[in-house]
């Protein structure tokens, strides 16, 4: 079994050097293989200010330095650990097929402790003091935002993994999740065909959840929808009692679910001694995967919805290796999600940019990765030159018993982003781009 995941390894790369310098394309899915990669967290004293030199010193020494930069403390914990568990396994598995440009990649791991703050400290130390050729991090768009400005002021270069509210390309960033019309905007549309037209909008508060119910009271008001409830709560939030008697003197048919963290397991488990099923009212998440699933229980969640662009359950080649490799690495009990398999794909599309470019210069990578196609674990995914987003294809899920999801739905093939929603009129008062 190892021998044939090592030979999938090197064939993937030797495939990928050779798509990236002729059409600016590689498919395929590695397997695991070699030693666990460690992080690092030691700093090479070296300090970058501006221009597309941002991370380059590392490679002189025959390694490359990336910075792994999620929540593994706080309330975001329960999502991110898993993320940072995916993209050390990509970064093993490259170099165990030779690394990139012949050299090793060397994390360097920083805890963002779900704090915004935190984010945008670590990151300029990733940039500055360690001087990281990239950054593969963050979950909310809070942290994103706080971020943002210190990736564009030093001309770093962040792989952000987790769908998002959308009204927003930064040149320093790519997306590797889901943006609004890719996830949030279908989904709606299928509610009010499947579902009903009668929404309580629930949310964390913070950017992404108000500027998501934003976008959705737009598009219900065009579609034909109706806001019969709007909350939200501070992350960490864990008493529901009152949001749930709103939620039940307004009786809607769907309760559109934008919390992040800790505050879902507080919320299913309170909405379901409430005695309220998903066969009372349809709950569906854009934040609540597999791996929040393992931590909520299935049993709470049975029979509730999520939006998401890949499940442990999507059927490709590619995804029953990647299942296989992730289970092996960090154990059977574990599962696989959406944000997962983006942060994992993020560090192979980062690789096979750097490929091509011949270097990890940012500016000569980002002009690479233009038009970069990847099959990865949720099939083909390709890098909008535009504007730094993937194509993804859309899914609607159902929980099942067993905590995986039961595809209900799918766009039939992955959609191109439009973080701006400048293909919607409805959507021509939001858009800010």
């Amino acid at each position: 079994m190892k021998r044939k995941n090592r030979k999938w390894i090197v064939l993937l790369i030797v495939g990928l050097m050779i798509a990236v310098t002729g059409c600016g394309g590689s498919t395929g899915t590695p397997a695991s293989g070699g030693n666990q990669t460690t992080g690092g967290g030691s700093s090479n004293g070296g300090t970058n200010t501006s221009g597309s030199e941002a991370g380059s010193g590392s490679e002189e020494s025959g390694e490359i330095k990336v910075g792994i930069l999620h929540s593994l403390s706080g309330t975001m914990a329960i999502s991110e650990v898993s993320v940072h568990d995916a993209e050390l396994m990509a970064i093993e598995e490259i170099n165990a097929a030779g690394g990139v440009l012949g050299k090793k990649l060397v994390p360097v791991i920083e805890d963002g402790a779900s704090e915004p703050a935190v984010f945008a400290e670590k990151a300029r130390k990733l940039i500055q003091q360690d001087g990281v050729a990239t950054v593969f991090g963050g979950w909310t768009s809070a942290s994103r935002k706080a971020m943002l400005p210190v990736f564009e002021e030093l001309n770093g270069l962040l792989w952000y993994p987790v769908q998002y509210e959308g009204l927003e390309a930064s040149p320093n960033i790519f997306y590797t999740g889901a943006t609004t019309n890719q996830q949030i905007v279908p989904s709606v549309t299928w509610l009010l065909e499947n579902r009903g037209t009668k929404f309580f909008l629930l949310g964390s508060d913070y950017v992404f959840p108000r500027t998501a119910n934003m976008i959705i009271k737009a598009q219900l008001e065009a579609e034909g929808g109706e806001v019969v409830g709007e909350e939200y709560t501070a992350l960490g939030h864990t008493d529901y009692s009152t949001v749930i008697s709103k939620i039940i003197a307004a009786g809607p048919d769907v309760i559109y679910n934008t919390l992040n963290g800790d505050s879902n397991v507080a919320f299913f488990k309170q909405l379901k001694d409430a005695g309220i099923t998903a066969d009372d009212i349809t709950v569906l998440s854009v934040s609540v995967a597999e791996e929040e699933i393992r931590g909520i229980g299935a049993d709470v969640l049975e029979g509730h919805l999520a939006a998401w662009n890949y499940y442990q359950t999507t059927e490709t080649p590619e995804n029953e290796t990647f299942v296989a490799n992730y289970k092996a690495k960090y154990g059977d009990n574990r599962v696989t999600a959406d944000p997962i398999e983006a942060g994992y794909i993020a560090v192979y599309l980062w690789a096979a940019a750097v490929e091509k470019a011949g270097t990890t210069d940012v500016d000569a990578v980002k002009e690479a990765a233009k038009g970069l196609e990847f099959t990865g674990p949720g099939g083909k995914v390709t890098i909008d030159g535009d504007n730094q987003h993937i194509y993804k294809t859309v899914r609607i899920g159902q929980v099942q018993p067993d905590g995986q999801f039961l595809e209900l739905w799918n766009s039939g093939e992955p959609v191109k982003p439009d973080p701006y929603l400048e293909t919607y009129d409805w959507a021509a008062g939001l858009s800010g781009g």
